[in-house]
């Protein structure tokens, strides 16, 4: 069985807010080292139940953080910007199931570092379902036929993930008590927690259904103001809707929607305030 999995930084054990997820903070090192070992807590358990190939991908920011000597040895690490897929670079069809470790929930909503790719999003919508990070891999995912068979991050990324995905199984290693400050597991009792996870979600992996896109699905993306909006309007193909910061893009499918989404938070997050 392969598997793919994707790790963001922001819903890993122990990490309350952005001093351990920026590379220029001064606990970033700690938070990577975190980071590498939750990812082989999961990689471990996988292989021991049932899993041929796993395949990495950093999904953070630069999307250099895991520290590839520490990582399992029998892993394949995907790692490095830019990516033309991102958090999902290299998922496709032929995969069996995917995994998504230190996921968060989406922005404006209650969790530990909440946010939907920058800072400059107040929301994204496919057609008309609002969805974050999770959200629209999970959708990729779906495309090629492959379930989301497991999310860990804190209470709101997991609570996110079951309201989207039916009989996902969800590992929430922390719960929010504000956007940053979390009540956390230590990361030996999270990583135990984890590897029971994995092995339930594989177990389990028929009862799982891929969260399938729209064949032709509009991509709407709320930007906080003006100035983004008109920023990512610069797209072709782009429709900046009156009287709002939305900007909308009719897409062919969820892969060229997903392109979109990328391009268009780029533009917006060259916008000044000078």
């Amino acid at each position: 069985m392969k598997l793919y999995i994707s790790v963001d930084m922001e819903g890993v054990t122990g990490l309350p807010d952005s001093s351990f997820v920026e590379a220029n903070s001064h606990n970033y090192e700690r938070g990577r080292l975190i980071m590498t070992e939750e990812t082989n807590y999961v990689v471990q358990a996988a292989f021991d139940y049932e899993a041929s190939e796993l395949v990495v991908n950093d999904s953070h920011s630069k999307m250099n953080n895991l520290l590839v000597e520490r990582l399992h040895p029998d892993v394949q690490l995907i790692t490095g910007d830019v990516k033309p897929f991102s958090m999902v670079q290299g998922l496709d069809h032929t995969y069996e199931g995917a995994i998504f470790l230190g996921y968060h929930a989406r922005a404006g909503n209650r969790g530990v570092m909440s946010h939907s790719m920058t800072n400059s999003v107040r929301n994204f919508f496919i057609d008309d379902v609002a969805v974050g990070e999770l959200g629209l891999n999970a959708y990729y995912a779906g495309y090629y036929g492959i379930p989301v068979l497991m999310v860990s991050g804190d209470d709101m990324a997991a609570q996110e993930a079951e309201k989207l995905i039916p009989h996902v199984i969800t590992a929430p290693v922390k719960e929010t008590i504000s956007r940053s400050a979390v009540k956390t597991l230590s990361p030996k009792r999270a990583g135990e927690l984890l590897q029971h996870k994995t092995a339930q979600a594989i177990q389990n992996r028929t009862k799982i259904q891929p969260l399938v896109p729209p064949s032709h699905p509009t991509l709407r993306i709320e930007f906080t103001n003006y100035g983004q909006a008109e920023w990512a309007n610069l797209m072709p193909g782009t429709e900046l809707e009156l009287g709002t910061t939305i900007v909308s893009y009719k897409a062919k499918d969820i892969r060229e929607a997903y392109q979109a989404m990328l391009v268009m938070t780029e533009l917006a997050d060259r916008t000044t305030f000078s």
